[in-house]
């Protein structure tokens, strides 16, 4: 009769301890290493973005969920260890972003603009693609950014 009590306790301890982790940002559980990379547009534009990569599944689930704002010149960059088709979607993500799917050369295979946040519709890549970036919505427009620009990161062999 003791051990049922101290298991129905414990158990009843162990579970609001889950409920407590889970209403937790998800911000404040992965932490992500740093990187840089360059844009190259057909029209001869370089532009340079420090990112935050996110390459483990936990990392990925993540992304920038519960970001409030993030600066003109940063982004996520999604890593995958072989080229497949993506499927992202906005839930818990609180800004605008540009979704950039890049191929394993790191040519832009399609770009979803302005992706709504909050929004639980599918983004999906238009074929198999190494990397995501995840930028501010509208960045790539006014910045001349289209499918067969370059991204120059180590992720896909094209660094400088």
């Amino acid at each position: 009769m003791i051990g049922r009590a101290v298991r129905g306790l414990l158990g009843g301890l162990l579970m609001g301890a889950a409920i407590l982790l889970s209403a937790l940002p998800a911000a404040a559980l992965e932490s992500f290493a740093r990187s840089s990379l360059t844009v190259e547009t057909a029209g001869g534009g370089k532009y340079r973005f420090d990112v935050e990569l996110a390459e483990t599944p936990a990392q990925q689930a993540q992304g920038l969920m519960f970001r409030e704002k993030m600066a003109a010149d940063s982004g996520m960059l999604f890593i995958y260890d072989r080229p497949q088709p993506a499927s992202f979607w906005m839930k818990n993500t609180l800004i605008p972003l540009d979704m950039i799917f890049i191929g394993t050369d790191g040519r832009i295979v399609n770009i979803h603009a302005n992706a709504v946040p909050q929004s639980l519709d599918a983004v999906n890549s238009a074929g198999p693609v190494k990397g995501i970036l995840e930028i501010n919505g509208g960045m790539s427009a006014r910045l001349g950014i289209r499918p067969g620009d370059r991204v120059a990161h180590a992720a896909f062999g094209t660094a400088k």
